[in-house]
C-alpha cells in the first residue's frame, strides 16, 4: 500500500474520533444528569447503551461489510458518526439522546475492526502487534485524553461546545479521508463458517472471558471517575480535568510498555495485571478522599489500564489468527460488554453505598478474573500442545 504511513496515521485519528465519541461522554456524564434532570446513574447509560451496541453489533457487522471497498465503508461509518454527534448537540430530549448514542455504535465495530486489519496487513506477520500498536494510541486517546478535554470544554465553556467537539474532530477525519486514503479493495477473507469455527475452541471463550473481566475492572470504575472527583475527592474543576489528562497521558504510556510486555513476557503481563490493579484500587479507597494522592493514583491506573488495553486485544486475536475479521469483532464485543457490565454495576454500587464504593466492581472483576486467567493459561498449554 502507497503511503502506507499516512494512512496509519490517519487511522489512528480516525480511531480517535470513533473512540472519543463512545467514551468521551464519561466525562461529561455530570453536567449531563444537570441538563437533562436525570440521575447520575441515568446519565451513565449514555455510556453503557453505546457499549451494548458495539458488544452485540460487534461479532457481526464487520464480517457483513468486509467484502465491500474499504474507502467506502470508512466513509459511510464517518458520515454516520457525524450525524448522530450533530443531533447529540442539538436535542432537549434525554431519550433522543439515547437514541443517537445507539445507532453510531452499530457501526463503531467497522471502523475499528478495519483499522486494525489496514494496519496488520500493512506489514509482516512479525512486525503486525507494532503496527497495531500504532493505531491503539488512537484508541487509547480516544478512550481516555478526549475525556479530560471534552470535561474541560464543558466546565470553562458549557455543555453545547462539549458535545459540538466530537463532530468536529470526526468531519475532520471524514476530509482526510476523502482525500488522501486510496481505494482499498476488500480483502479476500476467510469464510465466514470456517472462522466461526473459533468459537467450538474452550480456550476462544475463556480469553472472551477474560477480556471482558479486564475492561469491567477497569471501566466499571473509569466511567464514573468523574462522580468519584467530585463527589469523594471534591476536586475543583480545573484539578478534574487535569487528573483525567493525567490518566490520559499514562494510558498512552501503558500502550507503549504493553507492546514490548508482550513480546517478551505475554503470560506472565497478562496474569500479574489484575494484581496490579487491585493495587490501585485499595490505594484510591483508602486515599482517595485527598488530591495530591489522587494525581499519582492516576498516572499508576493509567499506566496499567493502558497495558490492560492492549492485553485485552491480545488476549482474543492471539488465540484465533485463522479468524481475523471475526476475532477483531468478539474482541470490541468483548471490551464493550466489559464497560457495560462495569457501568452497570458501578451504578449500583454508587447508588445504594456512595461513590466512593465504586471502587468495589474494579476489585471484584479482578479477584475473578485471576481465576480465569489460570484457566486460560492452562488451557492455551493444552492448546499449543495439541495443535
Amino acid at each position: 500500500m502507497k503511503n502506507n504511513k499516512l494512512v496509519i496515521f490517519i487511522l489512528t485519528i480516525g480511531v480517535f474520533g470513533i473512540l472519543n465519541t463512545e467514551m468521551g461522554f464519561i466525562g461529561l456524564i455530570p453536567q449531563i444528569a444537570e441538563h437533562f434532570n436525570v440521575s447520575t446513574s441515568t446519565a451513565g447509560w449514555l455510556v453503557s447503551i453505546f457499549a451494548i451496541g458495539i458488544a452485540v453489533s460487534g461479532p457481526i457487522m464487520p464480517l457483513l461489510l468486509s467484502k465491500i471497498e474499504r474507502k467506502k465503508v470508512m466513509i459511510a461509518v464517518l458520515a454516520i458518526f457525524i450525524i448522530s454527534n450533530i443531533v447529540t448537540v442539538f436535542t432537549t430530549h434525554f431519550s433522543i439522546l439515547l437514541i443517537a448514542r445507539i445507532i453510531p455504535a452499530i457501526f463503531h465495530p467497522v471502523y475499528i475492526a478495519l483499522a486494525f486489519s489496514v494496519a496488520s496487513d500493512s506489514v509482516n506477520y512479525k512486525e503486525a502487534p507494532k503496527a497495531v500498536a500504532k493505531v491503539f494510541i488512537g484508541v487509547s486517546a480516544g478512550m481516555v485524553v478526549g475525556v479530560p478535554i471534552v470535561n474541560f470544554l464543558a466546565s470553562q465553556f458549557n455543555l453545547y461546545v462539549a458535545l459540538s467537539f466530537f463532530a468536529v474532530v470526526n468531519l475532520i477525519v471524514l476530509i482526510l479521508t476523502i482525500i488522501f486514503i486510496p481505494k482499498m479493495p476488500a480483502k479476500a477473507t476467510v469464510t465466514y463458517v470456517t472462522q466461526l469455527r473459533v468459537l467450538k475452541r474452550p480456550l476462544t471463550w475463556l480469553s472472551i472471558i477474560v477480556s471482558v473481566l479486564f475492561n469491567t475492572a477497569v471501566f466499571g470504575v473509569y466511567s464514573y471517575l468523574t462522580d468519584f472527583l467530585n463527589m469523594v475527592t471534591t476536586a475543583p474543576g480545573i484539578a478534574v480535568s487535569i487528573i483525567l489528562f493525567l490518566y490520559g497521558v499514562s494510558n498512552i504510556l501503558g500502550n507503549i510498555i504493553a507492546g514490548k510486555l508482550l513480546t517478551t513476557m505475554p503470560q506472565k503481563a497478562i496474569f500479574l495485571l489484575p494484581f496490579a490493579l487491585i493495587i490501585v484500587y485499595v490505594a484510591m479507597f483508602e486515599v482517595g478522599l485527598y488530591l495530591i494522592p489522587m494525581f499519582i493514583i492516576s498516572i499508576l491506573w493509567g499506566t496499567f489500564a493502558g497495558v490492560s488495553a492492549n492485553i485485552t486485544q491480545y488476549v482474543i486475536t492471539s488465540v484465533a489468527p485463522d479468524a481475523p475479521d471475526l476475532s477483531n469483532g468478539i474482541f470490541l464485543s468483548a471490551v464493550n460488554s466489559g464497560t457495560s457490565i462495569g457501568t452497570f454495576f458501578g451504578g449500583l454500587f454508587i447508588a445504594s453505598l456512595g461513590s466512593k464504593f465504586v471502587i468495589l466492581i474494579g476489585v471484584t472483576a479482578c479477584i475473578i478474573n485471576i481465576l480465569f486467567i489460570f484457566l486460560r493459561n492452562r488451557s492455551l498449554r493444552h492448546f499449543e500442545t495439541t495443535s
